[in-house]
């Protein structure tokens, strides 16, 4: 892997693959017009302490797990995006000469990486993308530079090579979010040059992005997720890890689940964006959000959006980048509708096939 390795290798067309801490999502698209088509896709649970905080800890489990997705899915392609957390990844915006070559940016940035990334280079894998014009020289060009720690990099490629698929895109979460938002964007009201908080809850961790005409302005990650309400099911009803995973999606748990694990984790839940949204509000120039978008296997809660749009009086909805798309026959409908909210990183990734 040479220095500029990862972000930005082009493929035409690839699978997105979501690599969480409970489970492996794939999707793959096609386009036929202004309309994506949904090929295959397919969500696998993950062995536990596979993946810990966004950290691969069993690269040959994960692998397993992504081969018999991918087969599952019957896909079309063996190429594949993967992406990094955010946290994982150091950016920063630099101005350079607007007359470079894209080679003399990688040179000069490969000698001059040292003054912006705190780990050794040997370590670190660097990529850079060209955003366009300075807006306060013409003579320059403003470009992101990413930098990554290249184990993170390369576990996931690892994964992807031993599952029988060619990694060539490894994204960086945000980025990918930030891409399927233009398909939910559509779903909003009056977007205009709105403020825009995004909170995709997972099994473990919740990510609030606030972006502003379509670009990423703020992320911030926690470790909060709907585990908690698994493990509580679990220590309440003596229950195993599996037996309350199946419990909590197929009901038939005591009268009092309601009132004492499902109101409980709502009102922690709401507390939880509450308080990522105060980080939001005293690190920028914002001291307000127009609307907020619930994403995440949490995100389609019975109640959760009334309760949240009650208490921290904002219009909300349920994330569903699937909403426009036509959806192939040999693909479970009713799994992917039940799935769309937490589609929304791997739908980021399909879409690196049509860029």
């Amino acid at each position: 892997m040479g220095i500029f390795a990862f972000l930005d290798k082009q493929a035409k067309s690839v699978v997105g693959i979501d690599i969480t801490s409970s489970t492996v999502k794939l999707l793959e698209l096609s386009k036929t017009g202004s309309r994506y088509k949904i090929e295959s896709y397919f969500v696998k649970p993950l062995p536990q302490n596979t993946v810990v905080e966004k950290n691969i800890n069993d690269v040959n489990a994960l692998a397993e797990a992504i081969k018999k997705v991918a087969s599952q899915a019957k896909v079309k392609t063996k190429d594949a995006a993967v992406a990094v957390a955010g946290s994982a990844v150091i950016t920063k915006v630099i101005e350079m000469p607007a007359d470079l070559s894209e080679e003399g940016m990688e040179f000069q940035l490969a000698v001059e990486a040292d003054q912006y990334i705190p780990y050794p280079l040997d370590e670190v894998a660097l990529d850079f993308e060209l955003i366009g014009p300075s807006e306060n020289n013409p003579d320059q060009v403003e470009v992101l530079l990413a930098a990554c720690r290249r184990e993170t990099v390369e576990a996931r490629s690892e994964a992807l090579e031993l599952a029988g698929l060619r990694p060539k895109i490894v994204d960086v979460e945000v980025f990918a979010v930030e891409r399927a938002f233009k398909l939910i964007a559509e779903q909003l009201e009056d977007l205009g040059e709105q403020v825009v908080a995004i909170a995709d809850i997972g099994a473990t961790m919740m990510t609030l992005s606030v972006l502003v005409e379509g670009k990423t302005l703020y992320t911030r990650e926690q470790l909060f997720g709907g585990k908690q309400v698994t493990e509580e099911i679990q220590r309440r009803y003596g229950l195993s890890l599996e037996e309350a995973g199946q419990a909590k999606k197929q009901g038939g748990l005591p009268e009092d689940y309601e009132s004492e694990i499902v109101e409980p984790f709502k009102e922690a839940l709401i507390q939880q964006i509450s308080r990522s949204l105060q980080f939001f509000f005293s690190s920028s120039q914002y001291n307000y959000v127009d609307q907020l978008v619930l994403a995440g296997g949490v995100a389609a809660m019975d109640g959760l959006v009334g309760e949240v749009e009650e208490k921290l009086g904002l219009h909300t909805i349920v994330a569903n980048p699937f909403a426009d798309m036509v959806v192939s026959s040999n693909v479970n409908a009713v799994a992917l509708a039940v799935d769309a909210p937490a589609m929304l990183i791997a739908t980021g990734l399909a879409l690196r096939s049509f860029e």
